[in-house]
């Protein structure tokens, strides 16, 4: 079973930017923690800042029955392209968010995504991916 980790800007700044709002742990070391956490499981990774880049990669992985966990960053309040790109594949996507948007600035409290998607984890940290990889393989989304 195979899960695809999307990741928006910034993401690639954790564990130094806002650490009081994102932690102080990188991306990548987490991620290590996380597959071994799931090692029947094939979890790749891809982050970029470009929103172009993010679609394209939700068009590739998006028909080979894999599932996606999507942090979309910013882009998920501004971004009709990539609410587009997740309806038109076939693999179940969860959104989340690594700080509770809700208790945040107003603007961040509209999701453009949250309507195609499966799911949306926020507010629990790090954790928030791995609550996302429980919700595809506990509900046999993958």
């Amino acid at each position: 079973m195979r899960i695809q980790i999307i990741n928006g800007p910034n993401i690639n700044l954790l564990g130094k930017r806002e650490p009081e709002i994102y932690g102080h742990e990188t991306f990548e070391d987490y991620l290590q923690k996380l597959r071994a956490s799931y090692p029947q499981l094939q979890i790749d990774y891809f982050q970029s800042n470009i929103e172009g880049e993010l679609i394209d990669k939700i068009h590739e992985v998006g028909f080979d029955n894999v599932g996606v966990i999507l942090n979309a960053g910013a882009y998920t309040h501004t971004s009709i392209a990539l609410h587009d790109a997740i309806k038109a594949i076939t693999a179940p996507v969860i959104e989340v968010h690594i700080s509770n948007v809700h208790k945040r600035e107003e603007f961040r409290h509209k999701s453009m995504i949250s309507c195609a998607c499966s799911g949306i984890i926020c507010g629990f940290g790090l954790d928030s991916y791995r609550l996302g990889i429980e919700a595809l393989v506990n509900n046999g989304s993958i």
